[in-house]
């Protein structure tokens, strides 16, 4: 049994074996103390002829997914080997097999799978300067081609998608990613496969062979040749895991970056699509608010929707008009999302039915969801709308297959495939005969024993049955001297005798045989509907898909009633008009419709950047953050909470939002802002969004307004960039590049002072605040009075004198207050002492000696404010 492990082990070295022994899978070596380590089981040992013990652990049966899971969730590639021949019959040792590989984006457990997303596995396949990137899921059947020019927009890609495992070609393995970022950070397993699983040849011929097509040009992949290496890839990563046909992955559809907007991690992070920032959680995420979907299928399309909004006007209209359409009919809307309350995850379902892993109550769950299509349809049928009316054509009833479920399985059939209970009466002759030879065995088992207690007068005769001994007749010792010579010994108990007849055993041979007859019928049945209705895969995920679509659809006009939305127009104008409008999410948060609405104006002209000011917390970000969500929504085919919204297509929305270390990769709070807005000045265009708050706060106050004001000058100028622009930010002294740069406009939160105390009023007015209320919003944030007290002044003294001459004075009329505060060290002193030197005629020869002629703006303005400070003894 051992040499027969460790051959198996030999073919499956990056695995943990699972190695079914009766009742148990066992792990050994290795394996066994891994296992035992992550699944926290008891670690033994097993004598294999070895001098020492072979490590050994094991996990039940019966249990199994718990504890796969667990593994698979880690990270481990799982090999489940099993008895494929029947223990009671083998000759020899049992012959086993590994019948599937289970690794985080195969696993097919949907108790361990989230339903509202999806589960997938992406190859990457880097050749000559290009990725060919692949992605599927193997539990719902999606599988897509792609390529990439680069490996940032790659990055999007994978952020887009949340693989939970990528696979890839050596090339791609040694090019320098950050593969711990991935593993640990975004939780994704990575594996590098063998040279030949990229080789052209094979790929090629393995995705013809599973499509049944003479070349690829068909599947209209004629363009993607780095896309079929990694898709062929990815095809035969999964034949090798699941030991299957894998049939229900009925089609590859390949796809363009052109299609949908792009958003990189850091957007996806900052707007808070699908998760918190802080929690992770799906509630306070946009796709809390708009998700209202009644099935699985739903929530995953809706997901997708969010993740990838359209970019083509003609789309989003049709999309959009499905969605008026479902919010003017609310009646037969309700209607719809009535009948797809029952409606179970037919993707799922149908992966496990052509899995082969289906048991009868899936079928059960599969016939009824089908019930429910029909009525589905002819609501529909009513609708006009041009995507209302693609997906009345593309759902099937299948009434065919809802029949034949409900003719051959029960309503309420047991888990268990091969012990009987299955087949409905009347599906079958030959299993309505042998049920009721069965049944019918039982009562002549009732009659032979009352016949026996007659005959001996044994009153507490019973006839009972085990495995080991069949059916046998029970005498306890009390009766004992009454038992009859025609009964024969079977087994000898403390309390009992049993016995056994002739009649009793010609009338088990009966009964047994018909049962074992009857089990074996039935789950040649079962398997027989179960494969008709695999056959049907595409039909069925075809209907899957238009179902989703419209549970989709419907969730979104639900979404739009309730929450008093509109109709956003699309426009290819690059003009961006939201009036008074809301963030989707905090609105939902406040009580008693409390949120202050604003208006947005953008264009690629004269407004083409927007400089707000104001204090923090006055709502500058959340402002922001619901114009960049805004735009989204009306890009995924969503109405917008506004009073009304002309939204131009924007290709990218780029967000660089709030200030956060990097310690891990040893980057600072200004280096991550840095590396932000590197990326954004760098793979923006002119048809982008772009939402920046807070530039150069990371750094000193001249180097972060420098860096601040060029920013905005390489955004405002066409010829660089030209994208449409919020720009938040405390530095008072950039709203004076309002009329200096044509298209930069200044904008303010309104706040309104009472004594020491301000009032936020929450609304964007046009022109610059004055200043920034920092002790003010101190005091609301709960600092201590002493501290804000002081604070407040400090910063009198400080502007009304210069700071270096006047700190000394500061710091001793601080000791003197009732604060109490400390003096300055004699060192700190001292060193401010070094900055009185400077004299004004330095400071008029460095004036007359400048070249003004070649200074650039930006160099202007910091040249003055080193004379200015010089002149302050500051520099």
């Amino acid at each position: 049994m051992m040499q027969q492990y460790m051959k198996t082990k030999e073919e499956y070295k990056d695995c943990i074996l699972f190695y079914r022994l009766g009742d148990f899978y066992e792990m050994f070596f290795d394996d066994a103390i891994t296992a035992s380590k992550e699944l926290e089981i008891t670690l033994t040992g097993k004598n294999c002829g070895l001098e020492e013990r072979a490590p050994m652990c094991g996990v039940p049966y019966h249990a199994v997914d718990s504890y796969l899971n667990r593994l698979v969730s880690k990270g481990y590639k799982v090999a489940i080997c099993e008895q494929v021949e029947d223990p009671a019959t083998a000759k020899g040792i049992v012959k086993r097999e590994v019948v599937r590989i289970a690794t985080p984006g195969t696993n097919l457990d949907t108790q361990a799978l989230d339903e509202t997303k999806n589960n997938y596995l992406m190859c990457v396949a880097y050749i000559a300067d290009r990725y060919g990137v692949s992605v599927a899921d193997v539990t719902t059947g999606d599988y897509f081609v792609t390529e990439i020019e680069d490996s940032e927009k790659l990055f999007d890609e994978i952020y887009k998608f949340m693989p939970s495992e990528l696979i890839c070609n050596e090339a791609f393995y040694m090019s320098g990613m950050d593969f711990d970022d991935l593993r640990e950070r975004l939780g994704i397993t990575v594996y590098s496969l063998d040279a030949w699983y990229f080789d052209d040849e094979i790929c090629t011929k393995t995705l013809e062979e599973h499509f049944h097509c003479a070349t690829l040009e068909g599947l209209g992949l004629a363009d993607y040749d780095c896309g079929i290496v990694a898709a062929g890839a990815l095809f035969q990563y999964l034949k090798e895991t699941q030991k299957n046909a894998l049939t229900h992955m009925s089609r590859l559809i390949p796809y363009t970056n052109g299609k949908y907007m792009l958003l990189d991690s850091s957007t996806r992070r900052n707007l808070e699509l699908c998760e918190t920032m802080r929690e992770k959680q799906k509630r306070g995420s946009l796709l809390w608010v708009l998700d209202k979907t009644k099935t699985a299928m739903g929530a995953r399309t809706l997901r997708k929707y969010i993740e990838q909004p359209l970019l083509h006007k003609k789309e989003i209209d049709e999309r959009l008009d499905a969605v008026e359409e479902f919010k003017n009919n609310a009646i037969a809307r309700e209607e719809i999302r009535e009948y797809l309350t029952p409606v179970y995850d037919l993707e799922r379902l149908v992966s496990k039915i052509t899995y082969q892993s289906a048991n009868p109550r899936d079928l059960t769950a599969f016939e009824s969801s089908l019930s429910m299509l029909p009525h589905v349809k002819t609501i529909l049928s009513d609708m006009q709308s041009t995507l209302n009316r693609e997906l009345y054509d593309a759902l099937d009833p299948l009434e065919d297959l809802c029949t034949l479920v409900k003719k051959a399985i029960k309503d309420e059939p047991p888990l268990a495939m091969k012990e009987g209970g299955i087949i409905r009466d009347g599906y079958n002759a030959e299993v309505d005969k042998l049920r009721h030879a069965k049944s019918d065995g039982k009562e002549w088992l009732a009659k032979l024993e009352e016949d026996e207690r007659e005959k001996t007068g044994i009153k507490n005769l019973k006839i009972k049955y085990n495995k080991v001994f069949g059916y046998y007749l029970e005498v306890t010792n009390s009766f004992k001297n009454l038992v009859p010579e025609y009964y024969t010994r079977k087994q000898t108990l403390a309390n009992a005798e049993r016995y056994i007849i002739p009649e009793l055993k010609e009338l088990e041979d009966t009964i047994l045989g018909a049962e074992d007859k009857l089990y074996a019928l039935e789950y040649q049945l079962y398997c027989e509907v179960r494969d008709t209705i695999a056959k049907e895969v595409v039909r069925i995920q075809t209907t899957a898909k238009a179902v989703a679509k419209i549970d989709t659809l419907a969730s979104l006009a639900l979404v739009a009633e309730r929450n008093n939305y509109v109709r956003p127009k699309i426009n290819e104008k690059g003009v961006i008009d939201i009036k008074d409008g809301r963030h989707p999410v905090v609105e939902k948060m406040i009580p008693n419709d409390m949120f202050i609405t604003n208006d947005t104006y953008l264009n690629d002209k004269k407004k083409r950047i927007s400089i707000i000011t104001g204090p923090n917390m006055a709502g500058k970000s959340t402002y922001m953050r619901q114009t960049a969500l805004i735009v989204l929504m009306a890009q995924i085919g969503s109405y917008v909470p506004a009073s009304s919204a002309n939204i131009g297509l924007v290709d990218r929305i780029f967000t660089r939002v709030g200030a956060s270390d990097d310690l891990a990769s040893g980057q600072s709070t200004f280096m991550v802002e840095m590396t932000e807005v590197a990326n954004i000045l760098r793979n923006a265009t002119s048809k982008s969004l772009l939402i920046l708050d807070e530039i150069g706060r990371g750094t000193s106050t001249f180097d972060g307004l420098s860096i601040a004001w060029a920013v905005i000058e390489h955004i405002s100028n066409s010829k660089l960039l030209g994208a449409k622009t919020l720009f938040a930010t405390h530095y008072h002294e950039l709203t004076e590049l309002e009329g200096k740069i044509d298209n930069v406009n200044n904008y303010c939160i309104a706040v309104k002072e009472k004594g020491d105390d301000i009032i936020f009023l929450r609304k964007i007015v046009s022109g610059g605040a004055d200043k920034s209320y920092g002790i003010q919003v101190a005091r609301l944030a709960g600092v201590p009075a002493s501290v804000t007290d002081r604070a407040k002044e400090i910063v009198e003294e400080l502007v009304q004198a210069d700071i270096t001459s006047r700190i000394k004075d500061i710091a001793v009329a601080g000791s003197e207050s009732k604060h109490k505060a400390k003096k300055y060290d004699d060192v700190d002193l001292a060193q401010m002492s070094l900055f009185d030197t400077v004299k004004d005629d330095d400071v008029l020869q460095e004036l007359k000696n400048l070249d003004v002629t070649n200074l650039t703006p930006i160099d202007a303005l910091n040249t003055l404010y080193q004379l200015q400070n010089k002149l302050k003894n500051r520099w």
